[in-house]
């Protein structure tokens, strides 16, 4: 994933895998997390200036609450909170789910806000206003997730979350070498909902990551 990266000419590239409530997807035990650290940690010697930043998809759990404990949170560059099942709930109770999960102090961004798939599953029921006050109260950026199955956050939301206040950053969902070039498909949607340079996170070189990831410690 480095390699394809640095050949699409980036300074640097997040990983996050899954966490451990993903098992489906072979989610992160914490023993995992540890062993994926010292192999990013290696990488970084090997392929500097080049950067691989240490995340997590972190599940957004019934109660809100994200599945690993504090030590564990604290330990990624990044979060990405997102939910990954149970989507039954009313519009009221997923709204609260996600807002509490934004409040997090570890939560760095939230992920494919709606959890619609395109073609095949609609979004959850959501108040996107509730959320973007959250965003923009906690200083949580939103994902503009440029899967082109996913395409969440939907670029007609886009201007009033940033009219909100809320700050964003645009993640290709790439599960593989082949799909990091998606980020191009996210442009797009930030282009259409009017955002320029400074409204997204990821313009900013490794100096400028680094920074806003420390930020948030």
């Amino acid at each position: 994933m480095a390699e394809a990266a640095k050949g699409l000419g980036q300074e640097y590239l997040g990983i996050a895998d899954h966490s451990q409530t993903a098992v489906y997807a072979n989610g992160l035990t914490p023993a995992a997390v540890k062993k994926q650290r010292r192999e990013i940690e290696a990488l970084n010697q090997e392929l500097a200036p080049f950067v691989l930043f240490a995340g997590i998809e972190s599940d957004i759990l019934q109660d809100g609450s994200l599945d690993y404990k504090e030590d564990v949170l604290a330990s990624f560059d990044y979060v990405v909170a997102s939910v990954h099942g149970q989507f039954s709930g009313t519009e009221a109770q997923m709204t609260k789910r996600i807002v509490t999960a934004v409040s997090n102090p570890h939560t760095t961004m939230l992920g494919h806000p709606t959890g619609r798939v395109l073609l095949s599953r609609d979004g959850y029921p959501l108040n996107l206003i509730a959320v973007f006050e959250a965003c923009a109260t906690y200083g949580v950026f939103i994902e503009i997730n440029a899967h082109p199955y996913r395409l969440d956050l939907d670029w007609r939301h886009v201007k009033t979350a940033k009219e909100m206040g809320v700050m964003f950053v645009i993640n290709p969902d790439a599960h593989h070498t082949s799909e990091i070039a998606y980020f191009e498909y996210g442009v797009g949607v930030a282009r259409k909902g009017w955002l320029e340079k400074d409204d997204v996170l990821n313009t900013g070189d490794v100096a400028e990551m680094t920074k806003a990831f420390r930020r948030g410690k």
